[in-house]
């Protein structure tokens, strides 16, 4: 049994900035990718980005390239999303997700199956005035 739980979201301005963590408990994820999706109200679930434990690879969907960035602690199991300029179109929530890091890119991304062996429960991120 494995638990991912996400934290961090909340309210910010626009142009502001959000770090969100997803620490995982209940095994080892050396051989794992973590990573982000976010869904909007009326939107399908989007890939945000994902990082692998064994070469510290990163992906990320190409339009928030720059503006996002994954990070890890291997030692915690945990995952940082750190998100900055961010806009209204960014309100979502935000899904942490971890799956073999053999299964990434080629399962995570646009137009993609986008599945998980695991995901976190989600964490509101708004962005308003």
């Amino acid at each position: 049994q494995v638990q991912l739980v996400e934290s961090g979201g909340g309210l910010v301005q626009p142009g502001g900035s959000l770090r969100l963590s997803c620490a995982a408990s209940g095994r080892t994820f050396s051989n794992y990718a973590m990573g982000w999706f976010r869904q909007a109200p009326g939107k399908e679930r989007e890939f945000v980005a994902a990082i692998t434990w064994s070469h510290f690879t990163t992906y990320y969907v190409d339009s928030l390239k720059g503006r996002f960035t994954i990070s890890r602690d291997s030692a915690k199991n945990t995952v940082f999303l750190q998100m900055s300029s961010l806009k209204p179109e960014d309100t979502a929530v935000y899904y942490c997700a971890a799956t073999p890091q053999a299964n990434v890119p080629s399962d995570w991304g646009p137009k993609r199956k986008n599945e998980a062996d695991y995901w976190g429960q989600g964490t509101q991120v708004t962005v308003s005035s």
